[in-house]
């Protein structure tokens, strides 16, 4: 969808560019599919911060998303497309043929009243789900099973997209957006297409307040803080810190490596952190 601008009326419409939802449905969500939301301000079952910059926003129905498109060789008609809270992607509400309803994630280039199919040899079209055994080479999903049967789990953000670009035995070669080459049972689930929303990164808020309606608190520069709150704390007047940056806890950021699963690394066929002649 386009990005919409505003007349600066007022301050926080100055730089205001949002994405255009008109198109989409206005109502509320399906009841069968959504339920209240507890807020949890970033805290485990402790009580402990375990995600900074938490907390605070508007209130927010979760939509039940179907990621497994397990409904087998059943019609499916969109009934219409949704903002969805939370998630930057758009949903779409389908009505299949034996009456039953579900949410998935919308892909791009698709209307009400298109029909889609979960089936193992179904046509390259977006919104159709197969298995990689009965899909060609060079097709663009999202949604991608790691495991099958456990549901997408790949390219479900706003815009994003994985290419099918060969096969290896068993397993699917995927292309990633971020540049990665990665290994994929053929027998898991892809969705056709890309995500919908592909202009959701080019959006700016305007004001810090939008933010917070989303439930995105502050964030406090390191440089700023005591020494006892965080490692580039203290010192006369300002400073830059004196080191490479860390987090609160000391842990290197910007750019340091900190994946650690060696039982998938056999999966990764390129990291997206690849450079020429080195891996």
């Amino acid at each position: 969808m386009p990005l919409k601008s505003y007349k600066p009326t007022t301050p926080g419409q100055r730089d205001l560019v949002l994405v255009d939802r008109s198109e989409l449905w206005s109502g509320r969500p399906e009841k069968a599919l959504s339920f209240g939301l507890n807020k949890n301000g970033g805290r485990n079952n402790s009580g402990r911060i375990t995600m900074r910059r938490k907390g605070g926003g508007a209130k927010r129905l979760y939509r039940l998303i179907d990621f497994k498109r397990n409904k087998v060789d059943v019609k499916g008609t969109v009934e219409r497309i949704e903002y969805d809270p939370n998630r930057t992607a758009f949903i779409a509400l389908i009505k299949y043929e034996d009456g039953e309803k579900s949410y998935i994630l919308a892909p791009q280039r698709i209307k009400v009243a298109d029909t889609i199919i979960s089936s193992s040899s179904s046509d390259i079209k977006p919104g159709n789900a197969m298995p990689f055994t009965g899909m060609p080479i060079g097709t663009i999903v999202h949604n991608v099973e790691l495991k099958r049967g456990k549901g997408g789990q790949i390219a479900r953000a706003a815009g994003s997209y994985a290419q099918f670009v060969g096969r290896d035995g068993n397993y699917a070669q995927l292309r990633l957006s971020s540049g990665e080459m990665r290994l994929v049972r053929q027998e898991c689930m892809a969705t056709v297409g890309a995500v919908s929303n592909p202009d959701n990164s080019n959006q700016n808020f305007g004001k810090a307040g939008r933010n917070r309606n989303k439930g995105i608190r502050p964030s406090v520069r390191g440089v700023v803080m005591n020494p006892i709150d965080h490692p580039h704390g203290g010192g006369e007047g300002r400073t830059s810190g004196g080191r490479h940056p860390v987090t609160p806890w000391g842990k290197p950021t910007k750019g340091a490596r900190t994946r650690t699963n060696k039982s998938t690394d056999k999966f990764i066929l390129r990291s997206r952190h690849y450079k020429k002649g080195r891996k």
